[in-house]
């Protein structure tokens, strides 16, 4: 292409670095740009909150003018703000490689609780103007106050600075771009499966062309991901299903993993304030996929369980507790097995060259703590779930590595990456199972500690729930000596090594995305009666 390409933009920092991004993407199959600098109605209305502004033009409608007038050829956007429909005569002709979707929070530090969930100390005051943000927050952490934050990035982190909050939260992807240094804050990172879910298509670029730019179409395939654009299709889809525009708490996340399978994370709430249904969905093509999660969600058109059992105790706090207890669903919280210790004492020398500590339950936790251990200082922690971390804040602990897939055989791979050639103990109970040490390597030097024995409760009561909940295999063999599987219940197992029960048993049953409460919310929202 001989001619130079004018780029729109808008003037902040944020926006210029991905304009040209784009540009340089461009120079490198040999096609010149330039920028263009476009002041926006968003850049100028600082009053509202942003939720109120993205998704409805107030940041693209001048670049989009311009566009239509000739007088720039195309326009580079964050693809979370665009509007789903395209306005006449314009097109997304190619969208950027995927920055991590990650939330970050920023947190003052003498405003760290580390015991805490997200690490806020409580009551904390966060600055945000993201409904869907705000939402997803109060649902892990509803001693939190929230508070309205504008402007571009720097200006955010600055009211940080002058402790207008005590923590902000933010796209990672804004703040990787620009390359900060925010060494002066304490800084949690929320993955997009886990208490956050992004917006659709957070941290992809958009490329927007008049339709009749045929010639420049066909160039911007060259810097276009096929890949992302189909997974963000089906964010955007279900966005545009729903009808709401950007101010709704909608958060839509969808991946592929190295076979194909399509594996979307949703979340809604009717307000900013309101507890947010959670769905986790996976099928093999994206076609029908956003149709499909618009349909779960329509729970005035379809049978909720009514009971469902879960196979270990509940707080009326605890997330499980409250996602059912929004559609008035029945929970029989009960676990079928007991624990007791085996040692009372440790000899504290066994632990002085011990790099990592690895906790498969939170029985572990609290029988290896009760014994006061003496750890090396830079000792680190890994667990498998979000539940078990939630135990190690609540002792001040910090956690190095959570092992979050249902799959103890990834999570063994993953924590082997970290950990291997390294010193690892493991307090376990008697005969449970060594699944995460499986892919160790023979350099690692293992050490195993039973500290606890799991002792299964006799004369089981029954449950004519609609949907029973596993959340262990011992919990498995208690429920099924006295009793059999009523017909048309369903099965839930919380990971992989509870399923295996099933698998020799041949009953069919869910696996959740994530071994904890969350993970076990979404599968339940999921099913039909």
């Amino acid at each position: 292409m001989n001619r130079v390409i004018t780029i729109g933009t808008r003037g902040s920092e944020l926006a210029l670095w991905q304009a040209n991004y784009i540009k340089d993407r461009l120079a490198e199959i040999n096609v010149q740009a330039q920028l263009k600098i476009i002041k926006t109605q968003g850049d100028n209305i600082l009053n509202l909150r942003l939720d109120k502004l993205e998704g409805k033009g107030f940041f693209t409608k001048e670049l989009e003018e311009h566009l239509l007038d000739g007088s720039i050829d195309l326009a580079v956007h964050s693809h979370k703000d665009l509007p789903t429909v395209n306005p006449p005569g314009l097109m997304i002709a190619a969208v950027s490689d995927r920055e991590d979707p990650s939330e970050v929070i920023l947190i003052l530090k003498d405003c760290v609780d580390s015991s805490k969930k997200l690490s806020v100390k409580h009551n904390g005051i966060v600055g945000t103007s993201s409904n869907r943000r705000q939402s997803q927050l109060l649902a892990v952490r509803p001693d939190l106050e929230f508070e309205n934050l504008r402007g571009n990035v720097n200006t955010r982190i600055q009211k940080l600075r002058d402790e207008k909050y005590d923590a902000i939260i933010m796209a990672k992807a804004g703040i990787s771009r620009l390359n900060l240094d925010l060494s002066e804050f304490y800084i949690e990172e929320i993955e997009p499966t886990a208490e956050m879910v992004p917006a659709p298509a957070q941290g992809v670029l958009a490329v927007q062309i008049r339709e009749s730019d045929t010639a420049l179409y066909q160039v911007l395939q060259q810097i276009h991901n096929a890949t992302v654009a189909e997974q963000i299709g089906v964010e955007r889809k279900v966005l545009n299903l729903f009808d709401g525009g950007c101010h709704m708490p909608l958060g839509c996340y969808c991946k592929q993993d190295e076979e194909g399978v399509f594996h979307v994370w949703t979340t809604k709430a009717d307000n900013q304030n309101d507890f947010p249904d959670r769905l986790y969905v996976n099928a093999p093509t994206s076609e029908g996929l956003a149709e499909h999660i618009l349909q779960k969600f329509d729970v005035a058109n379809r049978k909720l369980p009514k009971k469902v059992f879960i196979s270990r105790e509940l707080s009326e706090h605890s997330y499980f507790a409250r996602a059912l207890s929004k559609h008035n669903i029945e929970i029989d919280a009960r676990s079928l097995i007991r624990t007791v210790p085996t040692i009372h004492k440790l000899d504290s020398y066994v632990f002085k060259q011990v790099d990592w500590v690895f906790f498969s339950s939170k029985n572990g936790i609290e029988y290896f703590f009760s014994l006061d251990p003496l750890l090396p200082k830079d000792v680190k922690f890994g667990v498998v779930g979000r539940g078990s971390e939630d135990a190690l804040r609540a002792l001040g602990k910090t956690v190095s590595f959570i092992g979050e897939s249902s799959d103890t055989a990834e999570i063994s791979e993953e924590f082997a990456a970290v950990a291997n050639g390294s010193t690892v103990l493991f307090p376990l109970a008697k005969d449970s199972l060594r699944s995460i040490r499986k892919s160790l390597s023979e350099d690692t030097k293992i050490i195993e500690l039973v500290i606890y024995e799991t002792i299964l409760e006799e004369d089981v009561e029954p449950t004519y729930a609609d949907v029973l909940v596993f959340t262990s295999p011992s919990n498995v063999d208690a429920y099924f000596a006295d009793n059999l599987l009523e017909p048309g219940q369903q099965i839930v197992a919380i990971g992989k090594s509870t399923g295996q029960k099933f698998d020799e048993m041949g009953v069919k049953y869910i696996l959740p995305a994530s071994p904890d409460e969350i993970g076990l919310a979404e599968v339940v929202f999921g099913i039909d009666v």
